[in-house]
């Protein structure tokens, strides 16, 4: 690619940064209301997560008191729990990609500030 095509392209984004500042804080606030949903062991586990990749909610049912030893619970909580991030994470990464074309920047750049 031709040099000063890019020193272009650098110098255009450069204008465009308190635009893409006013963006990122509107992702921010969209990444906080994005909830995803991880169960284990047949839905005994639910745990959900923000965008933001914080802990909403962790529910147990009455069966897993009843089934589950403490390994086994423990084992069952980080699968729903993974689960759950793995999820919103990748509903982040489209709503990044989203702001990121809007920039006509490249998907899957890694923006600062966003759960990776």
């Amino acid at each position: 690619m031709n040099p000063f095509k890019q020193l272009g392209q650098m110098a255009g984004l450069l204008q465009q940064l308190p635009r893409i500042k006013e963006e990122m804080d509107r992702l921010q606030e969209r990444l906080g209301q994005i909830v995803a949903e991880g169960d284990a062991g047949a839905g005994m586990v639910k745990v959900r997560v923000n965008g933001r990749l914080e802990v909403l909610s962790c529910s147990l049912s009455e069966e897993v008191f009843r089934q589950a030893d403490r390994e086994m619970l423990e084992d069952l909580i980080r699968a729903a729990t993974n689960q759950a991030i793995e999820r919103a994470r990748q509903q982040a990464a489209e709503e990044t990609g989203k702001m990121a074309a809007g920039f006509g920047l490249p998907s899957g750049l890694g923006l600062p500030g966003l759960p990776s």
